[in-house]
């Protein structure tokens, strides 16, 4: 089925019900895995991908289509993960920088965490990294998402993304080679 086809079937009230359901089936792994990505943890990620869903609802009929309606919504998610992160940080008196790397320090506890020692580390080295180059090495290293999507859903040039990677990944290896 046509993206705008799909689209229509939302928009319309007698088949917006089964037409969200599909959205949510298609989506909704791919969305919860970015989100836990940036949030680390599995009931804030819940919580998040929620609100995401709630927002893409409650907006679709404002989407224009000069996105796909995946960098659309990896967008909305992308927007609540960050803002959820800021608002955490702020009500515990935290930087987001502080907040981050203490999430990573809970991951260890965290019972749906299933990494090593090395995924603990390379964890702890991506929250030492700028807000933006952490967005951009987990969208490119865990989701595979490719540069062209990662443009439509950060709003950033191609080149800029790749050059973020590129310090992400030198930053990392310093990190990951140290000790």
């Amino acid at each position: 089925m046509e993206e705008k086809d799909f689209i229509q079937l939302l928009l319309n009230p007698k088949t917006q019900n089964e037409a969200f359901k599909k959205l949510l089936l298609d989506y909704q792994r791919p969305l919860y895995n970015h989100i836990r990505n940036i949030v680390l943890n599995h009931d804030d990620a819940d919580d998040v991908l929620q609100n995401t869903f709630v927002k893409v609802f409650q907006y679709l009929k404002s989407f224009k289509g000069d996105s796909k309606l995946f960098s659309w919504m990896y967008r909305i998610a992308t927007n609540e993960s960050i803002t959820f992160i800021n608002q955490k940080a702020k009500r515990s008196g935290l930087t987001s920088e502080v907040l981050q790397r203490k999430l990573v320090e809970n991951l260890k506890a965290d019972s749906h965490f299933e990494g090593d020692e090395i995924a603990f580390k390379l964890q702890k080295a991506i929250a030492g990294l700028p807000e933006k180059q952490q967005l951009v090495f987990k969208m490119k290293y865990f989701e595979e998402i490719k540069y062209e999507a990662m443009s439509e859903i950060l709003g950033t040039s191609v080149g800029a993304l790749k050059a973020s990677y590129h310090h992400a990944v030198k930053k990392i290896e310093i990190f990951m080679t140290k000790d």
